[in-house]
């Protein structure tokens, strides 16, 4: 049985796809009601499932009009990648941020869910057992050539 937190992130990301503008204003209470779970828990989906990193813009208003606004960001064109991936990636590039970028690169199919997991292996602390800022450089390092080449195939 899934948990409460994946229908959530299921359940917007099912309505942000069928939104023709990429994007959903949603009112924290009516979806805390809908599920039937504290807004907090809302708020804890959106805060970790739908990051910028992960592709998507979030936006708030508090108050008693408030919403929370979902945006897909899009990736640029496949032309485009190579410039994408070293803009985002840099010089460095810390683990999340890593993870973030092969998230939005499975979610908009341009990588595989087994070459995701793949290069989460080579990239994740425990294998680049070095001390930082070395350590975040060597990822940018191979992250870029691995995806790259993947991405050029």
């Amino acid at each position: 049985m899934r948990n409460i937190s994946d229908s959530l992130e299921q359940y917007l990301k099912q309505i942000l796809q069928e939104s023709p503008e990429g994007a959903v204003e949603i009112q924290r209470n009516d979806l805390a009601d809908r599920f039937s779970c504290v807004p907090s828990q809302i708020n804890y989906v959106i805060s970790t499932r739908f990051t910028l990193e992960k592709g998507y813009l979030v936006e708030s208003k508090r108050g008693g009009g408030g919403y929370i606004r979902i945006q897909r960001v899009e990736l640029p064109a496949l032309k485009a990648i190579q410039g994408h991936i070293s803009q985002t990636i840099g010089e460095q590039v810390d683990q999340n941020a890593a993870e973030g970028l092969i998230y939005q690169l499975e979610e908009a199919d341009l990588i595989s869910r087994r070459e995701g997991n793949l290069l989460r292996a080579a990239i994740c602390r425990e294998a680049l057992a070095l001390k930082l800022p070395l350590r975040d450089e060597i990822r940018a390092r191979l992250l870029k050539a691995m995806l790259i080449s993947l991405l050029m195939k």
